[in-house]
């Protein structure tokens, strides 16, 4: 049967996923009615109780679906025949009936927040915690950026950047009081539309006192893979992940903004998750054994990913105690939750393997005490004069995925540096200590040493030879990189290059069809000034910790994009995402065998073309109908 190939319409271009989308038509399933179904995978509550064939077990899941879900020249992963618009998901959550809490809507000139680029250098003062506060974070973060309008299409977009601009991450947060808001401590989803808080639940007193610092609060996030699969097929588990990044790192930045510092409580378990975000209030979804159709609501369940601990900055340090905040947890079972989740699709397909894999990832509870806060490490600063003076309202809220470069515009080989050096996750070095531990901005939520390298193509960076390089942004895998790849590569720092800058030449040439054939074809990877894969030393981490690292690695690529995206708009530039690509062949051209290096994500900077025929509207007030 012959592979379709269709470009997506107008209205759906303006997100950081340009696909050219190409699937194998969805094969022929039983009704709804009919579907065979197979039960969850059953998972142990603590990661230390997992024997060793039931971790074999997991790991060969995620490592299945991550070869499925491989595009290559002649195949690619499973999607959709075309797109269903019948059926295309709502972008927006809803409670049905739970109080609604208005948040504040700050002045488009606020100038409260502090230079984009100073961020990287030190966090201002932290601000209390208030309901003025509470709204600025969620407005730089999660909130409308703007409305797009051509012809008879309406969409909106966001701070946070997805997959298609579908949006399958849901946020939450969990609070003690606040003025103006609550007089109890409280879970709330985030509901982005109307920049407000939907009430779900007032939380037994003394559940912050007993668990968390003074001055803190969470905020959960959570996936609905249905909003992804509706596009993307298979696939969209990767996606959905990518985005978790993206949100984790959107929250971190506009945390920075208040003075506060954001740490990712890894140790909880995806029961605890669940309890805490009140999603194990959804129906269960039973796994079909094949993909199927049909009308299948307890799908749009969502899928529980992580808490973010949002602290003011600066102060001593402290634990949490994961035991204790289990304990604490035993009486949300009490808790009377509000509002009814909204129907997004009348109809749907189920992708089974993307439900096996998400029980597969599934991480327990870790019994110990964790160390949360950690010192702040400074970015490298070489050219300030690459930065074009924007506030940090003003470059997360004006963020947007290009949706073609213009194939001229050059940047500056300082410039290009100074971007880099903002990637690195340990900061600036310090008695040659190397990039590994995340203590920069805004890699400092993520708990674990990076596991997330880059390969880039250089194409329009003056005094910078067009070619192939490589960003090593854990230098303990320099070696193992270097034995990795082709023998052919030169491994030279280029010129102009910061000492504690580990970047290296690789090949000089013109690399640009090369980037666009393994991007899908799509122009975008080579009409910017670079473009990049990141490689993520993928087996040995998830064979070290467990299968539930395999999110986590996504989760980490989609904060490096974060900040890919803020810095080329604060440079004057633009940036896209690229979920597309071809994996196998990317690893051809460096090299790699084997999964213990793998491809995760794309992207691409340079200078956007602007579409004229497409008129910009506020993000508030939007209009009353939207696509």
């Amino acid at each position: 049967m012959s592979l379709i190939r269709y470009r997506l319409p107008l209205s759906l271009h303006h997100h950081h996923y340009r696909q050219l989308h190409i699937s194998l038509p969805l094969p022929s399933a039983p009704t709804a009615g009919a579907r065979k179904l197979v039960p969850f995978i059953s998972m142990s509550t603590s990661s230390q109780e997992t024997t060793t064939e039931e971790k074999q077990e997991l790991l060969t899941q995620v490592f299945k679906y991550h070869n499925q879900t491989k595009h290559s020249f002649t195949n690619y992963a499973r999607g959709p025949h075309g797109l269903d618009w019948a059926n295309q998901p709502n972008p927006f959550r809803r409670y049905i009936s739970a109080p609604l809490l208005p948040l504040l809507h700050p002045t488009p000139d606020d100038q409260d927040s502090p230079p984009y680029s100073s961020l990287f250098n030190s966090l201002p003062s932290p601000k209390s915690i208030s309901k003025t506060t509470i709204s600025q974070l969620f407005y730089n973060s999660l909130a409308l950026s703007a409305w797009k309008t051509t012809g008879f299409s309406t969409w909106s977009l966001r701070v946070n950047p997805s997959s298609g601009n579908l949006h399958p991450t849901e946020a939450y947060i969990i609070s003690p009081a606040i003025d103006s808001l609550s007089e109890h401590s409280f879970v709330a989803h985030y509901a982005p539309k109307e920049h407000a808080l939907e009430l779900r639940a007032q939380l037994p007193s003394g559940f912050f006192a007993r668990c968390f610092p003074e001055g803190s609060f969470l905020i959960g996030l959570s996936s609905i893979f249905w909003r992804e699969a509706w596009k993307y097929g298979e696939r969209a588990f990767r996606y959905c992940n990518h985005d978790v990044g993206h949100a984790i790192a959107a929250v971190s930045m506009a945390a920075a903004g208040l003075g506060w510092d954001v740490r990712l409580l890894d140790g909880l378990g995806y029961e605890e998750l669940e309890k805490l975000m009140g999603l194990d209030t959804f129906p269960k979804f039973s796994i079909p054994g094949r993909p199927v159709r049909g009308r299948m609501p307890e799908i749009e369940f969502e899928h529980p990913d992580c808490v973010l601990l949002v602290f003011p900055s600066g102060g001593v340090g402290f634990e949490v105690d994961y035991e204790k905040v289990k304990l604490a947890l035993s009486e949300f079972q009490n808790l009377e939750w509000k509002g009814k989740p909204n129907m997004l699709s009348k109809e749907h397909i189920c992708w089974d393997i993307i439900y096996r894999t998400a029980e597969a990832v599934k991480k327990g509870l870790t019994m110990t005490k964790e160390l949360v806060s950690k010192p702040f490490r400074s970015s490298r600063m070489i050219s300030e004069s690459s930065y074009k003076g924007f506030n940090l309202s003003e470059v997360v809220r004006k963020r947007r995925s290009a949706v073609d470069m213009d194939s001229f515009t050059t940047m500056a080989r300082e410039t290009f540096y100074q971007m880099l050096l903002h990637c690195m996750p340990s900061g600036c070095g310090e008695n040659g200590q190397k990039q590994r531990t995340q203590l920069a901005l805004p890699f400092r939520a993520l708990p674990w040493d990076s596991e997330v390298h880059a390969v880039l193509f250089v194409h329009r960076v003056v005094g910078l030879p067009n070619g192939l390089y490589f960003l090593v942004r854990n230098e303990d895998s320099f070696r193992e990189l270097r034995t990795a790849t082709r023998s052919e590569f030169k491994w030279v720092k280029p010129d102009g290059c910061p000492d504690d800058l580990p970047l290296y030449e690789l090949a000089r040439g013109d690399y640009r069809e090369l980037s666009k054939r393994l991007s899908c074809h799509q122009d975008i990877a080579s009409d910017g000034c670079f473009s990049l894969g990141m490689v993520a030393h993928l087996e040995p981490s998830l064979q070290e910790r467990g299968a539930w690292m395999y999110p986590r690695l996504f989760w980490e690529t989609g904060v490096l994009g974060q900040v890919l995206y803020l810095e080329a708009h604060a440079v004057g530039v633009s940036a896209t995402g690229i979920g597309c690509f071809f994996d196998d062949p990317v690893h051809e051209i460096l090299g790699l065998r084997g999964m213990k290096f793998q491809s995760l994500y794309h992207f691409t900077v340079g200078g956007p073309v602007l579409d004229e025929r497409i008129m910009s509207l506020p993000a508030y007030p939007g209009p009353s109908v939207d696509a």
